[in-house]
Order: C-alpha cells, then sequence, then structure tokens
C-alpha cells in the first residue's frame, strides 16, 4: 500500500462547463473531465444556470477522476474545488432544492437598483469596506432579487430555511450532504457583502440590502479543512481541503505569490490581477480590490480589473454569427490579415467591465466599409480582448504601478498570434504557463498545502514552468494609432 500513487482531484466549476482534473503531488495534470451545461438568457442582459445540471455534471466529472485514480492504481488524497465566482444560488436547507436558477455573474438584471442604490457616499462606503464598486456582476444585488421576486424564497426565509451561496458553497453543501455551509475568503470579497479589513461579512451593507445573516454561509482560509465527501456520492469519504475561486485560483496557479507580480485569464471573459501583498491597494481608477487568498487567517490582497467578454466574443462569432466552426480557427484568421483595415468590435454584449463599468453599454462594430469581411470582423473580436487589457493596464499605471510581465493562461493564449498582439499592444512581456490548467492547479495547491502535500508557497513556486515568452515587437507610433482608433470607438460605446 505505501507504493500506491497519490493524487489530488480539483473540481474546477467554470461559466460554460464542469471539469475534474487529477493532478499528481508534483502540480502535473493526468487526467481531465469536463462536461459542458446549457446557458439560459430569459431576458436581455439575464444570465442563468440550472444548479441541478451543474450539481449533475459535477458529480458525473468528479466521480471520473476518482475512477481514473484507481485505474492509475493511486488514492485521492483530497479534493479542492474552484468555481464562477459572483454567481449566486439560493436553496431550501431542507430539501436542498434550489428556489431559483443560479444567476451568473454576466448578469445584468439589477442595474436599475444599483443605480439608485448607488449614491457619492455610500459608493465610498462600499468601496472602503469591500473593495468593490456597486454593480449588478456581484452577488449582494442578486440576492435581494431572489429574496424580492421569488415567492418561494420569501416563504423559506420566514422559516429560516433559505441559504444562500456561490458554487462553491452550493457543491460544498451537497458534496458533503449538507454538514458544510462554507466559503473561503476570496469568493465571500466578490459578493458586495464582505467586509475586507475585518475579515467578516458586513452588517451595515447586510442591513441596507435586507439580507439576514443567518443564509449567509461561514467564511474560511482558502487552504483550511472544509468537510468530507459523503460516501453515497463518492464511494468513500474524501476531505476537500481547498476552496478558491477561479481567478485567484490561477493567480495561485501561476504561482503570482510577489508583490507586483500579475496574472490575466484569457477564458470567457478575462481576468488580470496583480498581487499588493498583506497592504490593499484601493484604485483611483476603478480597478477592483480583492482577497488574492487567504492562509492562517492572514489575507493577501490584490488588485483586479474584470473584461466581461473575451473568449465569449469567439463564441458569439461562432455560434450566432456563425463566422467560424471553432474556436481553434481565429489564429490562422488572424495571421493571414496585415492589419484590421481600421475595424474595431468593442464587445459590450453585456456592459462593460473595468475600468468603465457601464453596465448599459452594448457593442459597437466600427470602422466598416465595403470591403468589411468575416475576417476583419474576428480579428477586431481578437483584437478586443488586447486593447480591453490595455485599459486595465493604463488604469494600473495611473494608480502609480507599473507592471513588466503578465503571466497569462486560458483558452484565448494558445492562440500564437493573440498572445503576441497582446504584449505589443500592452508593451510588455507575456509569459505563457507550460501548464493549461492553471486555475484548476491554484485549487490542488491550496488543497494539497493543508494537507502538507506542498510545504509552502515558495515550495509550490518550483513548480511554475514556462512555455513561451512574447515580447513586444511593433514601433510605438504604430501602437498609439492602433490605440487611438480603440479609443474613439470606445468613445461611442459608452452610453452617458
Amino acid at each position: 500500500m505505501k507504493n500506491k500513487k497519490k493524487f489530488i482531484v480539483t473540481i474546477d466549476q467554470g461559466t460554460t462547463s464542469s471539469r475534474a482534473i487529477l493532478f499528481n503531488t508534483q502540480g502535473k495534470s493526468l487526467f481531465k473531465s469536463q462536461l459542458e451545461f446549457k446557458q439560459y438568457f430569459p431576458k436581455d442582459g439575464w444570465v442563468e444556470h440550472n444548479p441541478e445540471e451543474i450539481w449533475n455534471k459535477t458529480k458525473k466529472v468528479l466521480m471520473d477522476a476518482i475512477n481514473r485514480s484507481k485505474r492509475f492504481k493511486g488514492d485521492v488524497l483530497a479534493i479542492g474545488i474552484t468555481n464562477q465566482r459572483e454567481t449566486t444560488i439560493l436553496w431550501d436547507s431542507v430539501s436542498g432544492k434550489p428556489v431559483y436558477n443560479a444567476i451568473v455573474w454576466q448578469d445584468r438584471r439589477t442595474t436599475d437598483f444599483c443605480k439608485k442604490y448607488k449614491t457619492n457616499k455610500r459608493e465610498r462606503l462600499i468601496n472602503t469596506k469591500t473593495g468593490l464598486l456597486i454593480d449588478p456582476y456581484f452577488s449582494g444585488t442578486k440576492i435581494k432579487w431572489i429574496i424580492e421576486n421569488v415567492p418561494k424564497a420569501k416563504k423559506l426565509l420566514k422559516k429560516k430555511q433559505l441559504l444562500f451561496g456561490t458554487i462553491d458553497t452550493f457543491l460544498l453543501w451537497r458534496l458533503t450532504k449538507g454538514k458544510t455551509h462554507a466559503t473561503d475568503a476570496t469568493n465571500a470579497s466578490r459578493t458586495m457583502l464582505y467586509n475586507i479589513n475585518t475579515n467578516q461579512w458586513d452588517n451595515q451593507i447586510l442591513k441596507s440590502l435586507k439580507i439576514p445573516s443567518h443564509i449567509l454561509p461561514i467564511i474560511k482560509n482558502s487552504s483550511d479543512d472544509f468537510g468530507y465527501t459523503h460516501k453515497s456520492i463518492t464511494g468513500k469519504s474524501y476531505p476537500i481541503t481547498g476552496v478558491v475561486g477561479d481567478q485567484q485560483a490561477a493567480t495561485i496557479g501561476q504561482c503570482c505569490f510577489e508583490k507586483g507580480s500579475v496574472k490575466g485569464t484569457y477564458g470567457t471573459g478575462a481576468f488580470v490581477l496583480m498581487n499588493t501583498g498583506y497592504k490593499k491597494i484601493y484604485s483611483k481608477n476603478r480597478l477592483l480590490t480583492t482577497v488574492c487568498y487567504r492562509l492562517n487567517g492572514k489575507s493577501t490582497y490584490a488588485l483586479e480589473g474584470s473584461i466581461f467578454i473575451a473568449g465569449a466574443g469567439v463564441q458569439w462569432a461562432r455560434d450566432k454569427m456563425k463566422l467560424i466552426k471553432k474556436a481553434s480557427e481565429t489564429e490562422k484568421v488572424t495571421k493571414s490579415l496585415k492589419s484590421n483595415s481600421g475595424v474595431y468590435l468593442v464587445p459590450a454584449f453585456v456592459g462593460l467591465g473595468a475600468p468603465y463599468w457601464d453596465s448599459k453599454a452594448r457593442g459597437v462594430l466600427s470602422g466598416i466599409t465595403r470591403n468589411t469581411g468575416p475576417k476583419e470582423i474576428i480579428r477586431a473580436i481578437i483584437e478586443s480582448t488586447a486593447y480591453q487589457s490595455h485599459d486595465l493596464f493604463n488604469a494600473m499605471k495611473k494608480d502609480g504601478l507599473k507592471p513588466k510581465i503578465i503571466k497569462v493562461d486560458g483558452g484565448m493564449v494558445k492562440n500564437n498570434w493573440f498572445s503576441q498582439f497582446l504584449s505589443d499592444v500592452l508593451n510588455i512581456k507575456v509569459h505563457r504557463s507550460q501548464i493549461d490548467e492553471t486555475t484548476a492547479l491554484g485549487a490542488a495547491f491550496m488543497a494539497g498545502l493543508q494537507i502538507g502535500v506542498f510545504k509552502s508557497l515558495n515550495d509550490i513556486s518550483k513548480r511554475w514552468k514556462l512555455n513561451r515568452k512574447f515580447i513586444p515587437k511593433i514601433k510605438s507610433s504604430e501602437r498609439l494609432k492602433l490605440l487611438n482608433g480603440w479609443s474613439q470607438t470606445i468613445r461611442k460605446t459608452l452610453i452617458y
């Protein structure tokens, strides 16, 4: 038995799919099971998921990974969970049934409420306490909407039978058969209800949103004891020892443990995080202050910029516009053109995130001529993610921060043309990780840290490997010209 191989399984519950990845104790990915699930768009700006579908598919991929560990003649030591963050579920604590679909982080249904709720005094208060801005993006107003609009929720609330959770909490609760109602500090810090100074739910904010504290989960470290899976679900009981929101998990997976280190994840959306150490930096340029990870009761913070539409723009081109059949075609298309021919696309399909935070903005395609075809539009979609990244870095620069390197991961950066263009536009080095699954890896690191598989963050850092470096190649005059075109298009997009 001593010679048995040892593994960690990560549940990576994302916006479009549920995955489970099997890692060895060196942090190498050995097996992945993935299942996509349906996206629901009941009204303009509304985005929902079916929690039962997420649960069933998560169970399936988790068991695939556990079964594969047996085929490898090994044991699973622990499970880590990483998840789409702000997505909100409320459920019955007795039956376990959700009262409504999961309201996804992209959902904008609380825009009007946020507008009314947003006074200068309240925005300052929310920002100081939570590090966030008042926006439909975060969980707080989503909870409020469900409580006020779903009769079942109101009924259960009166009976003190209603529970809230982001996806990590819901999965924890289900996996442990209701024994664990918990989250970690990274997920809590994305709710707009968590005070990053006291490391607790904030009673003043809860009161102003009329959200009772008893529906909220307890808050733990990112590396912690979260209970055990129930035998009826996983055949054997496994400890869950790491929970971390997906973007923070990618920061951990990229080993951005040094103050000033930066990672960018380019998936459905794109998220740039800079580790600011134990110091909270409050941006004057509408970036977010968030918990990067919390270990042994002590938080490390990050400055974050969120781009709502990145790879989702490619999905739109594929599924709605039928411009391509596969996402992988984009590299060939972008390479085939010498320039963008002055065509720009701002993919404000669900509003704009940082640094604009305009939930009513909508997409703009600019500079089209009779010569514009599908190739130019596809290239404009790919380029838009680099331009939006530039806007985030420009905000950091205005805040006095000047990163020189960004470590990148996610589906989009597999496109070498995009990775190079990103370096050109940002005018910094882009380092692409050898490991694709950095988000899942970050959760595996947290799970392994708790059980002693990894000794320290320094020990974890030794496992990061470079795939490829990209360095800026274009002239500053060319960069300026491209960015001026983008700025003009942004101005057309924003609704004042």
